[in-house]
């Protein structure tokens, strides 16, 4: 009898088995092993305990205990059917690794690590879906100073595609936005920020990102929040009419200022839906959090640990993890180069040169790691606008 086929990425063999499995996804596995390993670098001083709740084949979790330093891998996933595949993939797993597998729905699993009372330094949850449910049994199986890392399959609600699922998931409003897989993100962050806070908890986040069908964020909890923490709750606002866009904290909600179009006229679905009023083409998105979506010092210990032995960071997840470093989104304001093209009637300047005048003009700026060809500034719309305008001239009169 031939042998099943086999999946080899980084120093683990598993069999799939005939289960959801996308190979597409490995950035995301390499990411949540550095992750581990951040926990399992030298001079800390803790094992490296971790929950995998949705396991599937049971790649990761074979991956946090050959390369991630994991000292203890608890696998568990829903289908029962799958512990076979399980205990086989997982039997590749070194002596010294403790592991334990389960067949519980992700809830049942999670309420029993908050009956028996057991804290994980990393959870993974790769949620098919939208894990808003699992976020309060999530947490709580966190230990102080370790890791969550959630996934979402639901792109819908969180891009302003079903404004009554968004309130129903996440609390908030959804409102289509140029930056759709951030608002996503954010609005993922918002919900775990909330609910660590109402558990009088505090949490930073480490790592954010999307391929645009999956949504992924990796936080660190805290015991409590940090001073000031509370102030990255708020609200974001783009106007359909001109193009420009508003952050405002819940701390200091106050009316929204004009923007440039005074009146410009919505896009035709949103009259129709009767969202506009007015004349005012402002589509508000949140609570969501308005604060870094990642953290350059965790991204790049990964980076710096990625060079080491024993660890697998493909080319792709490389180019990844090096852009969201230099971006760590610390406000959601973000532009396409094509909606600039459009403003100036033209073809906008190279992303490139438009970060580096506005810089120049002492204004932070990047180009978006989050989504490929987007320029995030805390500059003015018009000033935007009139630099794009001025690099487009200067090009042209060479």
């Amino acid at each position: 009898m031939s042998e099943p086929p086999h999946y080899c990425e980084g120093a683990a063999v598993v069999e799939t088995g005939g289960g959801f499995f996308r190979p597409a996804s490995r950035p995301a596995r390499d990411f949540g092993v550095l992750l581990a390993r951040t926990l399992a670098a030298p001079g800390r001083d803790r094992t490296v305990q971790v929950l995998d709740g949705m396991a599937g084949c049971g790649i990761r979790a074979l991956r946090y205990g050959l390369e991630g330093g994991a000292t203890a891998v608890w696998a568990n996933d829903a289908d029962p059917d799958r512990l076979p595949l399980l205990e086989r993939n997982l039997a590749r797993l070194p002596a010294a690794v403790q592991r334990q597998l389960s067949t519980a729905t992700a809830q049942q699993l999670l309420a029993g690590c908050l009956v028996e009372g057991r804290r994980f330094d990393l959870v993974d949850l790769d949620a098919f879906g939208c894990p808003a449910a699992l976020v309060p049994l999530a947490l709580e199986a966190v230990a102080f100073g370790g890791v969550l890392y959630l996934a979402s399959t639901d792109g819908r609600s969180a891009t302003g595609h079903d404004r009554l699922a968004a309130v129903r998931r996440f609390g908030a409003a959804a409102r289509a936005h140029p930056a759709s897989w951030e608002i996503a993100l954010r609005l993922q962050l918002g919900l775990l920020a909330r609910t660590a806070w109402a558990m009088g908890r505090g949490l930073t986040p480490l790592l954010s990102f999307s391929e645009g069908r999956a949504f992924r964020t990796a936080v660190r909890l805290a015991r409590h929040p940090a001073a000031g923490e509370e102030a990255q709750l708020g609200l974001v606002a783009h106007c359909h009419g001109c193009g420009d866009q508003q952050v405002q904290s819940l701390l200091r909600l106050g009316r929204w200022r004009p923007c440039a179009c005074s009146g410009a006229v919505a896009d035709q679905g949103e009259i129709q839906s009767g969202a506009i009023q007015s004349g005012a083409a402002l589509a508000v998105s949140g609570p969501l959090w308005i604060g870094p979506l990642q953290d350059p010092a965790t991204l790049v210990a990964m980076l710096q640990l990625a060079e080491g032995a024993g660890a697998h960071l493909d080319r792709p997840g490389r180019r990844l993890l090096e852009r969201l470093r230099d971006d760590p989104a610390a406000t959601p304001r973000c532009w396409p180069v094509d909606a600039i093209a459009r403003r100036l009637g033209q073809g906008p300047p190279p992303l490139a040169q438009l970060v580096a005048a506005l810089t120049a003009e002492g204004f932070a700026t990047a180009a978006s790691g989050v989504m490929a060809g987007q320029l995030r500034s805390e500059a003015p719309w018009p000033v935007i606008v009139a630099t794009a305008r001025g690099l487009v001239a200067a090009t042209a009169a060479r």
